[in-house]
């Protein structure tokens, strides 16, 4: 099942990504991935970059429990569009994030051609 597979790569790296280990979703995502990330100002495009910018990441983040709420799934013949929210769990912390993933099927497997992470409930400056 589409579903299953989809799921399971998104769980095996946000539990690296929970590590300090931010390669997992390096190795799921696709030459010329798209994303969005709320403490940058400018998309990123494009795996090198992204992998620049996730060098920085590296062995900065901990995050001790996550979940992964209401996972939606639109599919089509080699597009998967992945929605949920994610609560993630740091050293007494709660934090609230909504994620976005498409997946697209090429040369046989699922790669991320697109990721976009915001955050439930942002507190805007005035």
């Amino acid at each position: 099942m589409i579903e299953e597979k989809i799921l399971d790569k998104e769980k095996k790296a946000l539990e690296r990504w929970g590590q300090g280990d931010p390669s997992g979703y390096l190795e799921i995502s696709h030459k010329d991935v798209t994303y969005f990330d709320p403490f940058i100002d400018a998309r990123i495009d494009g795996l090198d970059t992204l992998t620049k910018y996730y060098e920085g990441l590296k062995g900065k983040i901990q995050i001790d429990q996550f979940e992964i709420i209401n996972p939606r799934f639109i599919i089509s013949d080699n597009l998967v569009v992945l929605s949920y929210n994610y609560v993630s769990y740091s050293d007494n912390n709660k934090f609230l994030w909504n994620c976005t993933e498409v997946y697209q099927k090429i040369d046989e497997d699922w790669k991320i051609i697109q990721t976009h992470w915001s955050i439930t409930k942002p507190k805007f400056q005035t």
